[in-house]
C-alpha cells in the first residue's frame, strides 16, 4: 500500500464523515431539538424581564 492509496482512503473517510454530519444536522427528526436549542439564549430574558418589572 503506497502513500497515494492511504491519502485516497483518508479522503474517502473524511467525505463519509462530512456526509454523515450533514445528514444528521439536516435531518427532519432533529428539527424540534435544534429549534429548542436555538431558543435557549432567550430563555433567561423572559425571567429577567419579569424580575425587573417587580422592584
Amino acid at each position: 500500500m503506497d502513500i497515494g492509496t492511504l491519502r485516497g482512503l483518508g479522503t474517502l473517510m473524511v467525505l463519509i464523515a462530512t456526509l454523515g454530519v450533514l445528514l444528521w444536522a439536516f435531518s427532519a427528526k432533529r428539527k424540534a431539538a435544534f429549534d429548542e436549542a436555538a431558543n435557549l439564549p432567550f430563555a433567561d430574558d423572559d425571567r429577567n424581564d419579569s424580575r425587573s418589572s417587580h422592584p
